[in-house]
């Protein structure tokens, strides 16, 4: 969907800020703009057609329903779009404001203070973007046929991309991302267009289990090109937690290419709330059989800061709705330095994915000695043969860098 195709609800008992609101969003692009001067009729707006409006933004302070109640009783009718704070909000409140919502099933996705600025509102309006890529369908996913072509004609195929230590410039990790390549004429297809059918098909162990044989089969000639201790990533879909017998086969396409659980990372997204008995149990049989498991994507679900202390992860990715513009974003800022202090409580690793611009870099520098760093401005996904030949080009940086400090 396209922005100027987004329908936006203003909530606030300030007939001004409406005003402002609704002339700013026009100026940006946003046409579609239902305003509220009170909560409950927002509410109703809301319940009438739940999946109609791409976003509410709220104040805080008003009569009868605050702003606090609605975000609750939106999660409550399973509101599925993104929600922004208009008000001022200190570190404490944000932290606690955020972690509320994902209790409450609320896509929280920051704040603005008044008096509201065009650019606060423009960033919003990215984190909006950034969200809806997970939360909707591709426009035009590939058929069944395709799918199930690509499967048993091994198309399947993995894509690197390295999750990199800005401190000790090692890269400590790589993500396997899945594409379809054609056999026909060398068509690179994303996963957006083709994890959902797999999903709805049952076929996503199929794709998972040919990516594990491909980047196993990779494995050893990659880790020639780097010291330490490297791991390989792959992303597990909840669904695939339901299957309890999940951890046996991933177990055995790892022996049968001579590598061991703990050289492996599994990452498993945010998304969807992990609840059932059978996810959970498997969650626990992948980290005693040594797995390392990564919460993917946090930031766009529902997983609450007592969920990182008592799930079995070793490993935080912060999604790229908090990193988007971090470096003048006060509700990103609040996040990640909670979910960085977190990580060092509980000793797990912690990720900022999706790094685009070298102000989010430069931002994010200061936690270098705990956060790993990965996205299109460090090296965007390759195949095997592009990442070897980025992988050298890393490794005489990292060499010339170390030379001119001494």
């Amino acid at each position: 969907m396209t922005k100027s195709a987004r329908h936006i609800l203003v909530v606030d008992d300030s007939k001004a800020i409406l005003v402002v609101m609704q002339a700013i969003l026009n100026e940006l692009g946003i046409h579609h703009i239902t305003t509220c001067l009170d909560a409950n009729e927002a509410l109703e707006k809301i319940k009438k057609a739940p999946s109609f409006f791409d976003a509410v933004f709220t104040d805080l302070n008003m009569p009868e329903m605050d702003g606090m109640e609605l975000i609750r009783h939106l999660g409550a009718i399973k509101y599925n779009g993104a929600i922004a704070i208009i008000s001022e909000m200190d570190a404490k409140v944000i932290d606690l404001a955020a972690d509320l919502a994902r209790k409450n099933n609320a896509h929280l996705i920051g704040n603005i203070a008044k008096p509201v600025q065009l650019n606060q509102v423009n960033m919003l309006l990215q984190k909006l973007e950034h969200l809806a890529c997970h939360t909707e369908r591709p426009d035009s996913p590939i058929s069944e046929a395709m799918l199930l072509h690509a499967i048993s004609h091994n198309e399947i195929t993995p894509f690197y991309q390295p999750k990199i230590n800005r401190h000790s410039k090692r890269v400590e990790s790589i993500e396997v991302l899945a594409r379809i390549i054609t056999n026909s004429d060398k068509e690179i297809i994303l996963p957006e267009r083709f994890i959902c059918v797999a999903e709805d098909l049952d076929l996503i162990n199929l794709i998972t289990f040919q990516l594990f044989e491909k980047a196993t089969a990779d494995f050893s000639e990659i880790k020639e090109r780097f010291d330490g201790q490297l791991k390989l990533a792959f992303n597990l879909s909840p669904c695939q937690l339901e299957d309890l017998s999940c951890p046996d086969k991933l177990a055995l396409i790892l022996h049968l290419n001579h590598l061991t659980p703990r050289e492996v990372i599994l990452e498993i997204t945010e998304q969807y709330a992990l609840c059932s008995s059978a996810q959970l149990e498997t969650l626990n049989r992948l980290r005693m059989r040594g797995f390392d498991i990564s919460l993917d994507d946090f930031g766009t679900g529902f997983t609450n800061i007592n969920q990182l202390k008592t799930l079995p992860f070793t490993e935080i990715k912060i999604d790229r709705t908090l990193i988007s513009n971090i470096e003048t974003d006060q509700f990103s800022q609040v996040i990640v330095s909670s979910l960085v202090n977190i990580a060092i409580q509980e000793d797990l690793s912690i990720v900022a994915e999706g790094i685009e611009r070298p102000e989010e870099l430069d931002y994010l520098e200061r936690y270098k000695e705990f956060v790993l760093m990965q996205g299109y401005l460090l090296c965007r996904p390759k195949s095997k043969h592009d990442f070897l030949a980025w992988s050298l080009s890393w490794q005489n940086m990292v060499k010339t860098v170390s030379g001119c400090r001494r």
